[in-house]
């Protein structure tokens, strides 16, 4: 009989004990899930993290008279620095040509013309808006001599002297600077005289190179030009009162596909820290 009272007690610690394991183990499992490989840096939800991803470059071309190369490049510089996204491309030449391109469909975000009749064409060709263009810059038209010519040269009556055998102009009916030595020649009545010496360039920039190398004795062209150069002398300052106001008009071309990096750049280049650029070189600005 105690055999099998003990033997009772030992079957009820066994199914105890297996009990007890039973709960130990039920507890476990309803303890929340830790999940160690989960990353703890993940944003909450409903939350987007910023954008690392760089800004798009765009190109902006930018069709510019040869006159303004020198300030234009510095612009750049500066400008870019600030807009690290914006790559500014130029297409420098005479403003005719110029406008030609755009009117041709030549790719084209803004137009900075050395005469105001280009600008006006393009925007009677509805091309340009009449409400995105203005009047940048003036400049004034002068007479270059090589840094080592010896004629005295002071007006546009000595340019008829024997000793001044070439003389340089850009083309008329392309190049503004060409166009207001005309008129300031025609006023003068020389125009027919000097023909049988005059030799015409592409652009103002061809007109000064051909007076540093001495292809030419003498040649019409902007101020700003005349100063960029230490291998011409300034002979003499044509007479404003002969040739039309020289403006430089700045447009937006509507055929842009970058309208608002080129309204920024069309801003920019009114402001005084550009303006104070163009003006180191020579530069005016309208009142």
């Amino acid at each position: 009989m105690f055999k099998m009272i003990k033997g009772y007690m030992f079957l009820f610690i066994v199914v105890a004990m297996a009990l007890v394991f039973a709960g130990c183990g039920a507890a476990e499992n309803t303890k929340p899930s830790t999940n160690t490989n989960a990353s703890t840096d993940a944003p909450a939800q409903g939350t987007t993290e910023p954008s690392t991803e760089p800004l798009e470059t765009v190109e902006l071309t930018i069709s510019a008279a040869a006159s303004l190369t020198d300030a234009l490049t510095e612009i750049q510089t500066a400008y870019q620095a600030n807009n690290p996204n914006i790559q500014l491309s130029f297409n420098f030449g005479a403003s005719g040509a110029l406008q030609q391109q755009i009117e041709q469909g030549a790719p084209a975000d803004l137009f900075l013309s050395a005469a105001v009749k280009n600008m006006t064409a393009l925007v009677d060709k509805q091309l340009i808006d009449t409400n995105e263009q203005v009047n940048l810059l003036k400049n004034e038209l002068v007479v270059v001599i090589p840094a080592d010519g010896k004629t005295a040269i002071e007006n546009v009556n000595d340019l008829t002297k024997a000793e001044v055998k070439t003389v340089a102009i850009g083309i008329p009916e392309s190049v503004p600077a060409g166009n207001y030595a005309k008129e300031a020649l025609t006023k003068a009545k020389l125009w027919d005289t000097l023909q049988a010496k005059s030799v015409q360039a592409k652009d103002v920039r061809q007109v000064l190179q051909y007076v540093e190398t001495g292809n030419a004795d003498a040649g019409f062209v902007y101020k700003t030009d005349a100063l960029t150069s230490d291998k011409v002398k300034l002979a003499f300052a044509v007479d404003a009162s002969t040739y039309k106001t020289i403006q430089y008009p700045i447009g937006i071309v509507k055929a842009s596909k970058h309208t608002k990096e080129a309204k920024d750049f069309y801003t920019y280049l009114q402001t005084q820290e550009a303006l104070d650029v163009f003006i180191k070189y020579g530069f005016s600005v309208p009142n």
